[in-house]
C-alpha cells in the first residue's frame, strides 16, 4: 500500500519536472557513451590474437577497427534527424540494443568477414549512443547545472579511449579476444533497462516531414571514404597508392556536393545552417584539434613505452592512468565553476598546460623511468580537463534547444574525424621522423669514427667470451649498433612528436578569439 501510495506520488511529480532523475540520466547515458569510446580503440591490442585464431593477415584485419570506426563518424552527425525521426527514447534504447547484440555477434563469429559485418553493425549502434547521451543531457539538466553534466559527460569521452588499449590487454591476456566483445554485454543490459526506465522523448523535438535520402547518401559515402583513406593511408603509402587516391577524390567530390545539397534543400538530414553561429563554427573546428592532440598522443605514448621501454599493456595502462584519474577530477572541479569564470581563459590555461607536459615528454629518453612518466600524465591529464567542459558549453551556447543534437552531432564528428587525422599523422611522422634520425645518426657511426671502433671492439670482446666465435661476433656486434641506432633514432621521433602536438594545440587557441566570454548557454537558447 505504502508503495503504490509512493509511487503515485513519484509519478506526478516526474511528469511536472523536467529535470526529474537527471543524475539517473547522466549515469545512464554516461555508460552507454562510454561502452562506445572504449570499443573504438579496446580492439587494438587483441589484433594479433585475432589474426591467429580467424587466419588474417595484418592488413585485412585492420579492417576490424577501420569498418566500426566508419560506421560510427557516418551515424555521428545525423544522430539528431535519427532521434527526431524515431524518438529520442526508442532510438536510444535501440541502438543500446543493437551495439549490444551486435557485440556477441562479434565475439561469436567465426570467420573474418562475420567479425567484420558485426563490427559495422556495432559502430552504426554505437555511433547515436555519443552525440545523443550529450544532447540528453542538456535538456535534462537545468542551464546553471550545464557544467556539472558535461564533467560527468566529460569523464567517459576523456577516460574511455585511455582505458580501452588497457582493458583490452587484459581481457585478452586473462581470457581470450572474444571476450573483449562479451564483456559489453551485462553493461548494455543495464544502460538498456535504464533507458528505458527513466529517458524521455525530447520536449523540443521537431517533427520530420521528408526523408532526405540523396544527403543521407552523400554523406555516408564522403564521410565514409575520408575515414577509410584515414585508416588506411599510412599503411598503403598514401598517395603513392591509387586506392588511397581513389578514396580522396570520392570523399572530395561527395562532401562537397553534400554540402551543397545540404544548404539547398528544405529539409536536410543535417542542418549545416547552424554553423552560421559563430561560437559554434570556432567550437567544432577547436574540438577538431582537441580531437587530434588527444588521440594523437594516446596512440603516441604506447608505442613509445611498449617498443622502446618494453612495457605490457598492463603496465602501460598503469602509467596512463594517473593522468585519466587528472582529468576526471579537474572536470569534476570545472563543473562545479561553470559561470563563474570566463571559460575561454580556462580553455587558454589548459592548451599551456597541455604544452608544457608535451614539453617534458620531448625530454624522455630510452632510459626514462616511472618516475619521469608520472608529472607529464597529471599535467596532460589537467589541462584537458580544463578544455572539455568549458569549450563544450562555449560551443553550443547560441544554440536553441531543438538545435542542440545537430549541434552536438557536429561537434562530436569533427572530434572524432580529428582523432582519425591525429592518428594518421603520427603513424606517418613517426616513420618519417625515424628514417631521417636514423641516416643524420648513422653518418657518425662508421668504421671511420674512433668512438665506434672502441665501441664495436668492446661488443664484440664481450661476445667472444661468452663462447661466440670471433667472426660471428663482429656481426652480431655490428647488429647491436645498428639496433641501438634504430631505438635513438625512434626516441628522436618520439621527442618531436610530443612537442609538435604540443604547439599544434596552442596554435588553435585564436579560435577562442571568436567566442563570447559566457561559459553557459543563455537562458533564451536553453528554453
Amino acid at each position: 500500500m505504502a508503495a503504490t501510495t509512493l509511487a503515485s506520488v513519484a509519478r506526478p511529480a516526474a511528469a511536472t519536472d523536467p529535470y526529474a532523475n537527471r543524475y539517473l540520466i547522466a549515469i545512464t547515458v554516461t555508460l552507454a557513451a562510454l561502452m562506445e569510446l572504449i570499443d573504438t580503440s579496446i580492439v587494438n591490442v587483441a589484433i594479433p590474437h585475432m589474426m591467429g585464431n580467424l587466419g588474417a593477415t595484418l592488413d585485412q584485419i585492420a579492417w576490424v577497427s577501420t569498418g566500426y570506426i566508419v560506421a560510427n563518424v557516418i551515424v555521428l552527425p545525423i544522430t539528431g534527424w535519427l532521434s527526431a525521426l524515431f524518438g529520442r527514447r526508442r532510438y536510444f534504447a535501440g541502438s543500446i540494443a543493437l551495439f549490444t547484440i551486435a557485440s556477441f555477434l562479434c565475439g561469436n563469429a567465426h570467420s573474418l568477414g562475420e567479425l567484420v559485418l558485426w563490427r559495422i553493425v556495432q559502430g552504426l549502434g554505437g555511433g547515436a549512443l555519443l552525440s545523443t547521451a550529450q544532447a540528453v543531457l542538456y535538456e535534462v539538466f537545468p542551464p546553471e547545472e550545464y557544467g556539472t553534466a558535461m564533467a560527468i559527460f566529460g569523464v567517459g569521452v576523456m577516460v574511455g579511449p585511455t582505458l580501452g588499449p588497457t582493458l583490452g590487454g587484459y581481457i585478452t591476456d586473462a581470457f581470450s579476444w572474444p571476450w573483449i566483445f562479451y564483456i559489453n554485454i551485462p553493461f548494455g543490459i543495464v544502460a538498456l533497462m535504464m533507458t528505458l526506465a527513466y529517458l524521455r522523448d525530447s520536449r523540443f523535438a521537431q517533427r520530420i516531414e521528408r526523408v532526405d535520402w540523396l544527403g543521407l547518401a552523400l554523406l555516408a559515402l564522403g564521410v565514409g571514404t575520408l575515414q577509410t583513406m584515414l585508416e588506411r593511408g599510412e599503411r598503403l603509402d598514401w598517395f603513392a597508392s591509387r586506392e588511397v587516391a581513389a578514396y580522396a577524390v570520392t570523399s572530395a567530390v561527395a562532401l562537397t556536393a553534400f554540402v551543397w545539397h545540404e544548404l539547398t534543400t528544405a529539409h536536410p538530414v543535417v542542418d549545416l545552417r547552424i554553423l552560421g553561429s559563430r561560437q559554434l563554427a570556432a567550437g567544432v573546428a577547436f574540438g577538431g584539434m582537441l580531437g587530434l592532440c588527444l588521440y594523437a598522443t594516446i596512440f603516441v605514448l604506447p608505442v613509445y613505452l611498449q617498443q622502446l621501454q618494453g612495457y605490457t599493456a598492463n603496465q602501460t595502462g598503469l602509467v596512463i592512468l594517473p593522468g585519466a584519474l587528472a582529468s576526471a577530477f579537474t572536470m569534476a572541479v570545472m563543473g562545479r565553476t561553470t559561470g563563474k569564470l570566463d571559460a575561454r581563459i580556462s580553455a587558454v590555461v589548459g592548451v599551456a598546460i597541455f604544452m608544457l607536459a608535451m614539453w617534458q615528454m620531448s625530454h624522455l629518453t630510452t632510459m626514462s623511468g616511472n618516475h619521469d612518466f608520472f608529472w607529464p600524465m597529471i599535467l596532460r591529464g589537467v589541462g584537458l580537463g580544463l578544455i572539455f567542459v568549458p569549450i563544450t558549453n562555449l560551443a553550443l551556447a547560441d544554440l536553441p534547444m531543438e538545435k542542440i543534437p545537430n549541434g552536438t552531432g557536429l561537434f562530436n564528428l569533427l572530434r572524432q574525424l580529428g582523432g582519425s587525422v591525429g592518428i594518421a599523422l603520427s603513424a606517418t611522422l613517426l616513420t618519417r621522423f625515424e628514417a631521417i634520425d636514423h641516416a643524420r645518426i648513422a653518418e657518425h657511426v662508421t668504421r671511420f669514427s674512433e668512438l665506434t671502433r672502441e665501441r664495436l671492439v668492446g661488443i664484440t670482446a664481450t661476445l667472444v667470451a661468452r663462447g661466440m666465435p670471433a667472426a660471428v661476433a663482429e656481426r652480431q656486434a655490428i647488429a647491436i649498433m645498428d639496433h641501438e641506432v634504430t631505438r635513438q633514432a625512434m626516441m628522436l621521433s618520439f621527442e618531436r612528436l610530443f612537442l609538435l602536438f604540443g604547439v599544434g594545440f596552442a596554435i588553435a587557441t585564436p579560435l577562442l578569439l571568436f567566442m563570447r566570454r559566457r561559459g553557459t548557454r543563455t537562458a533564451g537558447a536553453a528554453h
